[in-house]
């Protein structure tokens, strides 16, 4: 079945988009001639930010997921694009977490794109068509020193995507990963640490987040990324995967080809950790 979207009844639907990614990608896709419903768990009853409807959604409760699917279907009449934004990091090194922070993050890193994925692919299937673009990272693909619980959270949207993908195909519908490299918004400056602090990581972390924050300063803008949304949106045949940016596309390329030994040298080497 085709996945291409007839211009007047383009629709997206995207999941945290009261800043950062997923703000630039609502309005980014507006721009680009889609109706855009956003969601923010803040959202008031009518609210509209930078021209983009915006919802109420908690992607950890289930029936404010469905709640809020079931409005933006009634106020599009389709949803043709999801994108799955929604998320937060969590920091530290992997001891300092206790099993209940590190619960919290795949509630909403993994198990929210779950649950918005399950609310929208039986409207997608009735359609015929439909494509969800979910919002991985490069540390989907390589490891995550001091952030391992964030990087676990985004492999395990490689692997669901990919399975989803070869699910989903025969209904019309496409699953495509983004995976943006180091970005400027505030995802690090809002990250919670750790809740069980170990004093033997400190300087380790310190070194970390230096070159870390060195990696961000230089790193790509929210628009940057959302300009790749957009691509993956409208593409005739979408990739499995759009890598967004120099360095993301450079990480992947490292990833799959240099020596295992080579690339975690290199990785230690960027990460101040060597």
């Amino acid at each position: 079945m085709s996945t291409n979207f007839p211009v007047a009844k383009k629709t997206a639907f995207v999941t945290g988009a009261s800043s950062g990614i997923g703000r630039a990608a609502a309005v980014g896709l507006t721009q680009a001639g889609f109706r855009v419903i956003g969601t923010s768990r803040t959202a008031t009853p009518g609210e509209i930010r930078d021209g983009v409807r915006i919802v109420a959604c908690d992607v950890t409760n289930d029936a404010s997921v469905a709640a809020a699917v079931n409005e933006a279907h009634s106020e599009l009449g389709r949803i043709d694009l999801l994108v799955n934004n929604a998320g937060y990091a969590l920091s530290g090194a992997a001891e300092e977490s206790s099993v209940e922070q590190v619960r919290q993050q795949f509630d909403t890193n993994f198990l929210g794109v779950v649950r918005v994925t399950n609310a929208v692919l039986p409207i997608m299937r009735r359609q015929g068509q439909g494509r969800i673009l979910n919002i991985g990272s490069v540390l989907g693909l390589i490891p995550g020193p001091f952030g391992a619980y964030y990087a676990a959270s985004k492999h395990a949207i490689e692997g669901y995507s990919e399975s989803l993908d070869h699910e989903v195909r025969n209904f019309g519908v496409r699953v495509v990963v983004i995976q943006p490299w180091a970005t400027k918004t505030s995802i690090e400056t809002n990250s919670p640490r750790g809740d069980r602090p170990v004093a033997v990581y400190a300087d380790a972390f310190a070194r970390y987040r230096t070159a870390f924050d060195a990696a961000m300063a230089a790193g790509d803008t929210a628009e940057d990324v959302a300009a790749t949304i957009v691509t993956a949106a409208q593409d005739r045949v979408p990739r499995l995967h759009y890598p967004s940016g120099k360095a993301a596309r450079q990480t992947s390329f490292a990833r799959r080809f240099l020596p295992r030994g080579l690339f975690d040298r290199s990785l230690r080497k960027q990460f101040n950790i060597a």
